[in-house]
């Protein structure tokens, strides 16, 4: 079976759109010579399950599992750009959200707190906040409790409701949950923002060829061309796509590196 998957902003009220811009990948794709390109996006597959599927066409991923957990099981295809406050061309960064009412006005005084992760394996969630905190951290502790919340949704949630205190959120995502549902930040406020890195990377098999990563991005850069596509690409902030040298991600392990170096190997 062929897969497609676009999960990393499929919030529902995008559904449509993403699915308008997947239909217009799928037609670029066939006419940029691929022979079988999946009508659907697979959304009954788990993500992770997705990307080491051996049938694996196209999908997004996020840059800490691209350079971890899949390493050599995805092949970066290009970086998407987005509109969006904290990202610049094919780079972005986290949000570091707190209640509106808090009086930090810096990282620093959030010493002692709680913090709020989607997943100890998201750059945007875990890794650009360690890297961030890492400089304060004493004795490689700098949070009371780190939550795991399972995505950024919940993770703003959980700052709103106070069972956390803050939490670093991937810039589009913020953007995106700001414009479709601002309900889900209402009475929060962004603190500051992280170091950028690379955005998160469509991707396909590993073992994919050159021909068929050529195809790929000649159809993704006829879809991002494809004035029919303007209301889906401006519904899902894409303003573009870049194929970075895979190279480019190397800066998500130094922030790793970096934050470990100072000590503060774990989110803690």
């Amino acid at each position: 079976m062929v897969i497609a998957s676009l999960p990393m902003y499929d919030l529902p009220e995008l559904r449509a759109a993403t699915d308008a811009w997947w239909q217009g990948l799928a037609r670029a794709f066939r006419r940029a010579g691929l022979g079988e390109v999946p009508d659907g996006l697979s959304r009954d597959l788990g993500a992770e399950a997705a990307w080491r599927g051996p049938g694996l066409l196209f999908s997004q991923t996020c840059g800490y599992p691209l350079t971890h957990a899949f390493k050599g099981v995805l092949r970066l295809v290009a970086t998407p750009a987005y509109a969006a406050a904290g990202c610049s061309g094919p780079c972005y960064s986290s949000a570091i959200v707190v209640r509106a009412d808090d009086p930090a006005r810096e990282l620093g005084e959030l010493a002692g707190r709680i913090c709020a992760v989607n997943n100890r394996a998201s750059q945007s969630g875990c890794n650009a906040l360690r890297h961030a905190v890492a400089r304060y951290a004493v004795q490689g502790r700098f949070f009371a409790r780190v939550v795991e919340t399972g995505e950024h949704l919940a993770s703003l949630t959980a700052v709103a409701g106070g069972r956390a205190d803050v939490a670093a959120i991937d810039a589009v995502t913020f953007a995106l949950v700001t414009a479709c549902r601002p309900s889900a930040v209402s009475g929060l406020r962004i603190l500051g923002w992280s170091e950028q890195a690379p955005g998160l990377p469509y991707v396909t098999r590993a073992d994919a060829g050159a021909d068929r990563l050529a195809r790929l991005r000649e159809g993704l850069q006829a879809a991002m061309d494809d004035p029919a596509l303007a209301p889906a690409r401006e519904a899902l902030l894409l303003t573009g796509a870049e194929p970075l040298p895979a190279a480019a991600y190397d800066g998500i392990d130094e922030m790793e590196a970096e934050a470990a170096a100072r000590g503060y190997p774990d989110l803690a």
